[in-house]
């Protein structure tokens, strides 16, 4: 029998269907969404709470005409089903298929590429903004929801568009979580609305005792005014209001009919910027999520084999605990990554010492300057692609003081299935220009926590980048060992090429110098440690002694570790020198698995190696001549 889904071609199709149909559709959409995400992981929670919303959107307006921006995009999963990717969404996050993200170039209903929260209103309102200057007609909606109206950006957005006047539609998706749950004072004021009994209680009645009221205009206006009344006692539509927005709701997110009136309304009103106040529960339809949203925001595909070795983040929550049990200056801050950053038990243990912001980078990165400033060693754990957002407050609040702030930085170089926006490949490069930072990058999970204790202590910003997922499975040393600043160390010794490596990556040159050892080929190999300082006396020697150099970094080559290295070696005066460096291209990397990424730009162990052979052929000529002279 052929389901409804299989009849949705476009979003016009969902027009003729009837209110049955629509509450099947859902239904069916729910659990395409769980079968395929299921097989292939990503983000589930989140889009089975924005099913009927995402409907009643694409009933009302007329996509791509009429303009939808979808933040977080990782609510965006329906979205993709009913705007022509039905028969290509088996391929999500799969490496050549659909994204998991809104992409503007995979779909003109995509109309703004959204993987970082907040951006939606900044996006709307200038597109609505571009509409009036060019007198065209059509609508903009910003769809926000999953914390991102916390962040600073939404505020400044809202401010800018209330204060123009210009007629935009944000819908608030208010499901109360972010991937963990929502932070802050408007977080408070959402949920008493959610939470508050009264209102559905008054509702019912007024609505009730209407019923029996005559039909007329007074009455109308009457039933206006005491429902303005209850709301101005209970809900936040006077803060709105002030704001300059038209308020409207709450909302049931899960009745179509209720949403699509309001969006009409919407639509169909003045000039002037609403916002709609839907509540929506995370994980609808799908039991497991609803229990567990924190568990169910993302998910791993079925099947999936996991390594024995513990993760970088939990290895990194399990040392500042540590940390945190021998110094009681020792603080944590996340911005609404408890969970992803390995903090959670950590804020279990220590509640008045870890700090999670919401998603509001900024704040995080300036919170632990002012901490820093009072004698405290703060500890910010963000993720590489979010820390960027931070990026003048480090430089501005952190280094300009030379404060003692230890930034954490997860999901360092390729990130994987979640594609561009959410990749790590910039860190070095973004951070190495700023006076007074230190940047260190562990070979493992042990050098990890032994370069948290160092940094604790350092006195100085420093920041540590470490991949996403499971560590190289190497033994733990029970005794933290503080590291030297800016010090690497040689791992293995070899006559014909340095190669010179940080991070990870370190562990991969160490298995492509065995392969070439068995080809004759000598290599040394330095675990650098340290993007900035360098350890110059180390890397100097060993570039003089081989004169041969290959540096190796998950990190983009334009202003990476190998960058750094070159510029020590010019300054240094060296000539008649060989020197290449392997690292990630000038370019966004798509989504796809990590460890493909990683052999396709020749990060892996037979890549390495590989590299070597083309790039240093000598060396091999080398070894044939000696095998001449031996004969």
């Amino acid at each position: 029998m052929l389901k409804i889904l299989d009849r949705i071609n476009s979003p016009a199709d969902l027009r003729a269907l009837t209110p049955d149909e629509l509450v099947a559709l859902a239904t069916e959409i729910r659990e395409e969404m769980v079968r395929v995400i299921s097989l292939n992981g990503g983000h589930l929670a989140s889009s089975l709470g924005a099913v009927e919303l995402t409907i009643a959107l694409h009933r009302v307006f007329e996509s791509p005409r009429d303009k939808i921006i979808w933040d977080v995009g990782h609510q965006s999963y329906a979205h993709k089903l009913i705007t022509e990717r039905r028969e290509r969404f088996h391929t999500i996050r799969q490496y050549g298929g659909l994204s998991g993200f809104p992409v503007r170039a995979e779909s003109p209903h995509d109309v703004f590429t959204t993987g970082h929260a907040g951006t939606s209103i900044s996006a709307a309102l200038g597109m609505g903004i571009a509409r009036d200057i060019n007198k065209e007609n059509y609508h903009v909606v910003a769809v926000i929801g999953d914390g991102s109206l916390g962040t600073g950006m939404a505020f400044e957005a809202i401010n800018h568009a209330g204060h123009l006047g210009t007629k935009l539609i944000v819908v608030l998706n208010d499901n109360g979580m972010a991937i963990s749950p929502s932070i802050g004072a408007l977080s408070r004021l959402l949920n008493q609305v959610r939470l508050d009994a009264r209102y559905a209680r008054v509702k019912k009645r007024v609505k009730g005792a209407f019923a029996y009221l005559p039909f007329g205009e007074s009455a109308w206006i009457l039933s206006k005014r005491m429902k303005r009344s209850v709301e101005r006692v209970i809900l936040p539509n006077a803060f709105w209001e002030e704001l300059g927005f038209t308020y409207l709701g709450p909302l049931d997110g899960h009745n179509i009919k209720e949403i699509e009136a309001a969006l009409i309304r919407a639509r169909d009103s003045d000039a002037k910027p609403t916002l709609i106040h839907v509540l929506t529960q995370k994980g609808k339809g799908y039991p497991e999520a609803e229990t567990d949203v924190v568990k169910y925001h993302g998910i791993s595909p079925n099947g999936s084999t996991k390594s024995q070795a513990p993760s970088y983040s939990q290895i990194f929550g399990q040392t500042v605990s540590r940390l945190m049990k021998e110094d009681q200056k020792i603080v944590a801050i996340s911005a609404a990554m408890i969970d992803g950053t390995g903090l959670a038990k950590v804020a279990s243990e220590f509640p008045d010492r870890v700090f999670d912001v919401g998603i509001c980078e900024q704040h995080a990165v300036t919170l632990a300057a002012g901490l820093a400033t009072q004698g405290f060693i703060p500890i910010v754990a963000i993720y590489s692609t979010f820390l960027q957002r931070a990026y003048d407050q480090i430089i501005h609040d952190v280094c300009l003081q030379n404060l003692p702030v230890v930034f954490a930085i997860d999901r360092a170089g390729i990130v994987g299935e979640d594609g561009k926006t959410h990749q790590g490949p910039f860190d070095i490069s973004y951070l190495r220009c700023i006076p007074n930072m230190v940047i260190a990058s562990p070979a493992d999970e042990d050098e990890l926590q032994h370069l948290l204790y160092s940094a604790v202590y350092c006195k100085q910003p420093i920041a540590i980048r470490y991949p996403r997922g499971n560590g190289k499975g190497v033994n733990l040393k029970q005794e933290l060992q503080k590291l030297p600043i800016g010090k690497g160390v040689t791992v293995r010794e070899g006559e014909d090429l340095t190669v010179l490596a940080i991070g990870p990556a370190v562990h991969s040159a160490i298995d492509a110098v065995e392969i070439l050892a068995k080809e004759g080929v000598d290599c040394t190999v330095v675990n650098a440690r340290f993007a900035k300082p360098l350890d110059s006396e180390l890397i100097l020697s060993q570039v003089e002694r081989t004169r041969k150099l290959l540096t190796v970094e998950e990190n983009t080559l334009c202003g990476g570790f190998g960058s750094a290295v070159m510029e020590l070696i010019r300054s240094a005066g060296f000539s008649n020198l060989k020197i290449e460096s392997l690292g990630l291209p000038d370019k966004f990397i798509e989504h796809g698995p990590q460890e493909l990424f990683r052999s396709l730009f020749n990060l892996d162990s037979e890549g390495i190696a590989q590299y070597i052979r083309t790039s240093f052929p000598e060396l091999f000529s080398k070894v044939s001549f000696r095998k001449q002279e031996g004969k």
